[in-house]
This record gives structure tokens, sequence and C-alpha cells, in this order.
């Protein structure tokens, strides 16, 4: 699995410009073949910084969504931005869920 996480940090003034082209982005690129997960997250700290993050079920699906024209439309916010895209690609050989958590909790020192 790959995970994607791109943060941008936008100019105030252009702050609903991006929030709607990323809103727009959500429902289109999470049908795309292979994405496993795609959600914007807005700051609760600073309302003009967004981050994207998405789910890959393989690195060819990651690099189809970035030669795509929706991520060339992403890529073409830089103008609005107060600095340049931070990207973060990760790739993922094991995952673990809840069983993890009663595994380690089970074996706590009270």
């Amino acid at each position: 699995m790959i995970i994607v996480r791109i943060t941008m940090n936008v100019r105030p003034e252009k702050h609903l410009e991006v929030m709607q082209t990323l809103l727009s982005m959500i429902d289109p690129s999470g049908k795309e073949s292979g994405c496993l997960n795609y959600a914007v997250f807005c700051s609760i700290e600073d309302h003009n910084c967004f981050s994207l993050l998405e789910e890959w079920e393989t690195r060819e699906d990651l690099d189809r969504h970035i030669r795509s024209h929706r991520f060339e439309v992403l890529l073409g916010t830089k103008a609005l931005l107060c600095q340049p895209l931070e990207v973060q690609i990760h790739t993922i050989d094991q995952s673990e869920g809840m069983e993890a958590i009663h595994s380690a909790r089970a074996g706590k020192a009270n």
C-alpha cells in the first residue's frame, strides 16, 4: 500500500477557492482504479492549512493518478499557496489493526 500526504498552506484570501478545488477532487479521485481512500482535512489550528491523505493499492495506481488531469489541477494551485506543496509518499508493507492494540495492552504493566 502507498500512502500520500500532501500539505498545503493557502494564502488567506484564496482559502475558499482552494477548499472548493479540493472538495471537487474527493469523489472522482476516490473512484480511480486502485484508490483505497482519498480525504481532505483542514487544520483546527490554522484553517488555511489543508492536508490531502491518499491511500493507493500500488505504486502504478498512484503514478497513474499523478499523471492525471485532476492531479495537474492540484499542482496548478501553487499560485494560491504561501509556500510550495509538501509531499510525503510512504510505502507500507505491513498493516495492523485493533489486534495489535489488544496485544500490546494485554502485556501492559499496572
